[in-house]
């Protein structure tokens, strides 16, 4: 007797560190032992009928019984009794009881116990998946360090300690590779209660591990002082970031940068070298595209819809139009995310063929269509039938231009149409191409002598074009202006320099007359003194040249060609 009470101490306390050590509350852990015994009492007797067990918690025996419910209508003979067949082993018996067949279960065999075995093994795992989902439910989003532990078919299986999760290829950068034992961090996108595999799903590529790793890094958006409006990525190349102060004396992207980059730069070295824009967030659609499509800079923005997704034409230079769409797209698909709007770039070469195309078409409206624009109908050629009409155009044949571009070799393949026929045709569409041009040269000829001026409602945005008219006739005034300036500035230093060329010949000049009335020359103050200097020097030819009437002669070609 003392033996039996300490098995059965022994037993209860057994269970007691089992539930401890699987984290398994006690009554459930119960529930899957007599679940277990009760499939291995089946599998002993070799029963149909449900068999339920019952542990006894002060003796720690198991007792077994097969389960009728009483009916008053039998549908499954195994599992139900009729009241008459009930009250023959219970007396009063009545619809809704339910009675209980004590069966064996002493020495059970081998095959039971596996049964039983397995069965535990199931409920055991059971249990222990629902207390993982219900720990990690509540914390989706939540950042987790494991340790790389083995790779399945590309997807990496990470050890959390007392439970495995895995980071779908899907949900890796492409650019980042790990081995085993690593560490690794990661957010939480999804837990489940599937049987196969692990069932917490991480990833390294959603965004909100980069809005953890701010929130880690930076103490400002710890405490909620700046706040992250958005955030987008594309992993492992480019992220955008939209940040705003909740207090007027914090800056917002600096309190994110850190001293010379120091908060930034650790979390662009978690993210393998993922380069982030931080990005001020304003309430301004205009002015936020402008900040978002950063390092580009943005000529104009206009808002072209207000809807549920706005639509925005930006304009930038023709230089800054690469930088704007980025590499692939994407800067302005980040960008385009960021603010939940839709963005076209556009270059200013492209606005301003635009504006042409629209005053081509303003014109064209405004002297209207021409006269020999209108369709040519094929019913009014010789010999046309309906029939042969019909034939012509399921042929493809049928338009002027398309029976000259095909010819005679066309028409004679259509059944009922001889060669006669086929050169009336082609003559006849000949005469109407002909005539056609005509009325088109005799219409654009009336261009310059009947213009009207356009409808008030064209069919372009009359405020955007003249908006760009005006700015392209801005920019060509001030082209036009810088060239006149620089025009006039080398006209001046020209004149500039020939009025110094005269006035150094002159005063050349003077210095050589003065010696000369001093060599003792009969003549007066004037001219007729040099005048006999020059006619006695020129009667000697022999005599070399003095310097001074080089001199003169250099000074009276330069006032020569000057004047």
């Amino acid at each position: 007797m003392p033996q039996a009470q300490t098995s059965e101490l022994n037993l209860n306390e057994i269970l007691r560190q089992v539930a401890r050590e699987k984290d398994i509350d006690l009554e459930r852990w119960i529930a899957a032992l007599e679940d277990a015994m009760a499939s291995a009492a089946k599998k002993q007797h070799r029963i149909k009928e449900p068999v339920r067990a019952h542990l006894d918690r002060e003796t720690g025996r198991f007792d077994a019984f097969i389960v009728k419910k009483v009916v008053a209508e039998v549908e499954d003979p195994l599992a139900e009794w009729t009241v008459e067949e009930a009250q023959d082993h219970k007396d009063g018996a009545q619809v809704g009881d339910e009675i209980h067949l004590p069966i064996p279960t002493d020495g059970l065999g081998r095959i039971a116990a596996q049964s039983a075995k397995q069965v535990l093994y199931q409920r055991v795992r059971e249990a222990e998946r629902e207390n993982i989902y219900n720990e990690y439910i509540d914390r989706v989003g939540e950042v987790l360090n494991g340790t790389v532990k083995r790779f399945e078919r590309g997807d990496i299986v990470v050890d959390l300690g007392r439970t495995e999760a895995v980071v779908p290829r899907s949900e890796q950068a492409r650019h980042e590779r790990y081995s085993q034992g690593e560490r690794i961090r990661a957010v939480i996108i999804e837990v489940h209660k599937q049987p196969k595999g692990p069932q917490i799903v991480l990833s390294r590529t959603d965004p909100r591990l980069l809005v953890k790793l701010f929130e880690t890094e930076v103490p400002e958006i710890y405490d909620g002082t700046v706040v992250i409006k958005n955030a987008v990525r594309a992993p492992g190349e480019r992220a955008k970031v939209a940040v705003y102060s909740r207090e007027r004396d914090v800056d917002p992207v600096g309190a994110c940068v850190g001293m010379k980059g120091s908060r930034v730069q650790s979390i662009i070295r978690e993210l393998r070298g993922e380069k982030i824009d931080i990005i001020e967030y304003s309430d301004d659609l205009v002015t936020f595209a402008q900040s978002a499509l950063a390092p580009a800079k943005i000529t104009r923005v206009s808002v072209t819809h207000q809807g549920e997704v706005p639509h925005l034409d930006v304009i930038v230079e023709d230089e800054q139009l690469s930088l704007a769409i980025g590499k692939r797209g994407q800067n302005v698909r980040l960008a385009s995310e960021l603010i939940g709007a839709r963005i076209d770039i556009k270059s200013e070469s492209d606005v301003k063929d635009e504006v042409a195309d629209a005053l081509a078409r303003m014109l064209q409206g405004a002297v209207g269509p021409a006269p020999g624009a209108a369709a040519v109908d094929l019913g009014t050629a010789p010999g046309i039938t309906p029939e042969l009409r019909e034939q012509l155009e399921a042929a493809g044949l049928g338009t002027v231009d398309s029976l000259r571009e095909r010819g005679r070799e066309a028409l004679l393949e259509l059944p009922g149409l001889d060669e006669e026929a086929a050169d009336g045709l082609l003559a006849w569409a000949d005469e109407q191409a002909a005539q056609a041009a005509a009325e088109q040269s005799a219409g654009h000829a009336e261009i310059g002598q009947a213009f009207r001026k356009p409808e008030a409602a064209s069919s372009m945005a009359d405020e955007d074009f003249m908006a760009a008219l005006s700015r392209a006739f801005q920019e060509s005034e001030a082209q036009r202006a810088t060239r006149d300036a620089g025009v006039a500035a080398a006209t001046a230093e020209i004149e500039a320099a020939a009025a110094a060329e005269i006035e150094a010949a002159a005063a050349a000049a003077q210095e050589d007359e003065g010696p000369t009335a001093e060599a003792g020359e009969p003549a007066a103050a004037g001219a007729p003194g040099a005048e006999a200097v020059d006619e006695e020097r020129g009667a000697a030819p022999d005599e070399p040249a003095q310097r001074g009437e080089s001199d003169d002669a250099a000074a009276a070609v330069t006032v020569d060609d000057r004047d």
